[in-house]
Parts: C-alpha cells; structure tokens; sequence
C-alpha cells in the first residue's frame, strides 16, 4: 500500500502540524489549501515554513470547492485523505452563512466525488464539538446532533452525513473526528488562547463575552495530532470519535494561566455572552481510549505554558502580521 495521503487545509493550524506528524511517521504527504483570506496569509506561509523542511512534502495551492482542483490532487496512489480543510469560525459563519456551506458541504461533497472517481477508499475528516448544541456535558459521540445552533456547526453536520452516504453507497472507509477547541503554538488568531497572549503581551482589550465562566475542553495540539494519526491509521467501515482534553476549564482559569506565563495582565472588555456559543464544551473520550488507546497528556498548564512561550519567542514576527487585535 502506498504511503502517500492529501491533506486538506495544510496551511491551517491543525492540518499543518498533522501533515507533520504523517510526515515524521515516513509518509509522503500532498498538502492542499487554497490560503483563504480569513486571516493574513504570511500567518499561513509561517506554518509552512517548517513543512518545505520536508522533502516528502509537496504543496499544491488550490480549492477543494473547484472540481477541477480536486482532481488534480486526488490520485489513484493515495493510502488515503485527511480532510481536515474547512471554513472556521461559530461567530464569522452567522455573518456569511453561505461561504460556510460552499466551503465545508459542497468542498466535502467535491472531495468524495473526486474519490469515488479516483478509487481512493479511505477518508478522515475533521469536524466539531459545536454540533452538540442541547445536552448536558460531557459530550458521546451517541448522542443526537440534530439542533445545531450556528450555521458553522449545520455545515459540519451536514458534512458527516455526506461522509456516512458514500460509505453506504460506495464503500469508501469514513471516520469522523469531532475536534474541542483545540489550541497550540501557531494557533488560530481567532481563538481565545491566541488573542489572550496577544492582548497580554500587546496590552490591547480582549473580548470577554459573558462572565468567564464557561467551560472548554481545551485540547493541546500535539495531542490532537497524535489522536489523527492514530486514527487513521485503523480506519475501516465507518465511526466518529471525541478528540478532546477529557476535562472542562472556565475561561477565568484560562485567563490567570497567560497571566502567569507572559508575566503580564490581560486587558478585559466585557460584552454579553454570544447566543451563538455553547456554555459548556465537555469531551467524553471513552469511546477513541477503547478503540485506538488514545488519551491526551497535556495539561491545560503545560500547554498555554508553551503557547506562550512560542508567542513570545516570534512576537516581533507576529505583531507585524496582526498589528492589532484579529478582529475575527
């Protein structure tokens, strides 16, 4: 069997540090991303700095909502795909709803078709823990996600339907891995991790919507990575899995960690909390520990400790990409 995969969304924050755990494993590694504007793309190329180390990698710039870009990556040698690519963001998708449906249902259902014409069997995909909108944490996988509340998590939806479809009809191999709120050194500028370090450091106002005291699973990247990796490794038939931290932070806990680890206070502006978030993310992670023998190991401490660490070792780097605040 060939040891070459796709990954989609490479130059995103998750897609990039799982191209590099395939690609320390030995696996070759086409990486596709079509450096959507949401956020500076030098923040992008920064990740892909480390990947062009790799002669393994090779990048193709292109957008898996253009059939045409699909099938120029999606060949017959390919072990498999790891669709991790896709439009982020609870708050952005109620501004423009339709820009998250073309990117996380139509680019899916596009990804499965160029498999299907390709013979590529086997496909990972990465959605959220923003579909459990409804129930009392923590969070299985058997619960009902039928009540989504943001249009971001009806996409992601949607796009796990269409992944179960094409198994039954088509025999493609299809896990599901519901991501909670993952974070890390090269993070999301629109995550709370991130904008708290920068408003530390920066001395800028960081949005508080709410009291602080709702609750994550915050899940250090490394760990998410390992989980993919893991995973994909024995995908067959179909199955979701948790990805997650396994415990449940308030935000204010999250807070005083930067305060510690920057040495500096965060500036707090305070606004009512958004309707569109859930108040409470809490991961069961049962189900992937009894499947794969996967558990997370870092502490929420440990990582917003490196977080911080790498922040400020490339500070003079970021502050020129995002002079201010994101406002994402």
């Amino acid at each position: 069997m060939s040891r070459k995969v796709l990954i989609t969304g490479v130059a995103g924050f998750i897609g990039s540090r799982v191209a590099e755990e395939f690609l320390r494993r030995g696996y070759g590694v086409v990486g596709m991303d079509n450096l959507d504007p949401y956020y500076p793309k030098e923040y992008k190329l920064l990740r892909l700095e480390r990947l062009n180390g790799y002669p393994s990698f090779t990048f193709y710039e292109g957008d898996f909502t253009r059939q045409e870009d699909v099938e120029r990556v999606i060949t017959p040698d390919l072990e498999g795909i790891l669709h991790i690519g896709a439009k982020a963001g609870v708050r952005a998708s109620i501004r423009d709803p339709e820009a998250y449906f073309r990117a996380n249902t139509l680019g899916t259902l596009r990804i499965l078709e160029g498999m299907r014409k390709a013979g590529v069997k086997k496909i990972l995909m990465a959605s959220t823990s923003s579909i459990y909108a409804g129930h009392t944490p923590p969070f299985r996988e058997d619960m009902k996600t039928d009540r989504p509340i943001s249009p971001y998590a009806v996409s992601k939806k949607a796009a796990e339907n269409l992944l179960y479809t094409y198994h039954h009809l088509y025999g493609i191999e299809a896990y599901v891995l519901r991501y909670f709120t993952v974070y890390g050194p090269a993070g999301r500028p629109d995550m709370s991790v991130f904008k708290l370090i920068y408003s530390a450091l920066s001395g800028e106002e960081f949005p508080l919507y709410g009291d602080g005291t709702q609750r994550r699973s915050f899940t250090y990247i490394d760990d998410v990575a390992e989980a993919t990796y893991l995973t994909f490794r024995r995908v067959e038939g179909y199955d979701l899995f948790n990805v997650g931290n396994g415990e449940d932070h308030p935000l204010t806990y999250l807070i005083s960690l930067v305060e510690k680890y920057t040495g500096r206070k965060v500036n707090l502006k305070r606004y009512e909390f958004n309707r569109a978030d859930l108040p409470v993310t809490k991961a069961d992670v049962s189900k992937i520990a009894g499947a794969i023998g996967w558990q997370p190991t870092t502490s929420l401490e440990e990582g917003v400790k490196r977080t911080a660490r790498w922040m400020m070792d490339n500070w003079e780097r970021i502050r020129r990409i995002f002079p201010s605040m994101p406002d994402i």
